[in-house]
């Protein structure tokens, strides 16, 4: 397990995934290198509707993302998903990590902070990446039972509060760390919040780094 040593250090680094460390979401491309183009692209088109759904804000973010795992991973083996997630860090590791972010992670690393991965994807999915880092992971954790995915969520999908909820599980109040984050969404507002040291879109360009949510964040530190 990526977490089973627990570092006694009082400083704490936590990197969003997606689009944070890496140029771009990765959960998606994952699923259309392990299931294939064809069976891809098939089962995409059962997610036009949610996806208009939730643009229209009938369908909320957490409730599109159940419906995606829902629809590609009822009834798959488990282990099949841990193997294609390693082959798929292996062949896409150069062109989805953000080389900036990698030199940040290391730097986190050799300074002696507990450094982890903080997302709203697939801690399955994303194990490979992790270990291959060398930091601890907290991410969405998928149902399985008798080594078989059910298609549901364990728990609840790791963004907003509930990045703060899974790092005081892990790791006790964050009070008690001086806190580094990076993120990049409104997944990471919270997390962000909780920082002395919060970096919004650190490894992007200038371009993207426009109009940063401070007040919002500030809000959320006062609360």
């Amino acid at each position: 397990m990526v977490n089973d040593v627990i570092n006694v250090g009082n400083s704490l680094s936590v990197f969003d995934f997606d689009g944070t460390l890496t140029k771009h979401d990765s959960f998606v491309p994952f699923l259309r290198f392990a299931f294939g183009k064809r069976v891809f692209a098939r089962r995409m088109v059962r997610l036009a509707l949610p996806t208009l759904k939730c643009v229209g804000r009938r369908l909320t973010r957490d409730e599109l993302k159940e419906v995606l795992i829902h629809t590609f991973m009822t009834g798959v083996d488990a282990k099949w998903i841990e193997e294609k997630a390693a082959e798929f860090c292996e062949r896409y590791w150069t062109r989805l990590m953000r080389p900036s972010g990698l030199i940040a992670v290391a730097t986190q690393v050799n300074s002696g902070a507990i450094v982890t991965i903080c997302s709203a994807s697939p801690a399955m999915v994303l194990k490979p990446f992790a270990e291959r880092l060398g930091i601890r992971l907290i991410g969405t954790n998928l149902e399985v039972k008798d080594g078989v995915l059910t298609g549901r969520i364990s728990g609840h999908n790791c963004r907003c509060g509930q990045k703060v909820e899974r790092l005081e599980a892990e790791y006790g109040p964050l009070s008690s760390y001086h806190l580094r984050a990076w993120g990049d969404t409104r997944g990471d507002y919270e997390m962000l919040a909780a920082a002395q040291e919060p970096y919004w879109r650190h490894f992007h360009g200038s371009w993207a780094k426009r109009n940063p949510p401070i007040a919002r964040i500030k809000q959320l530190q006062s609360k």
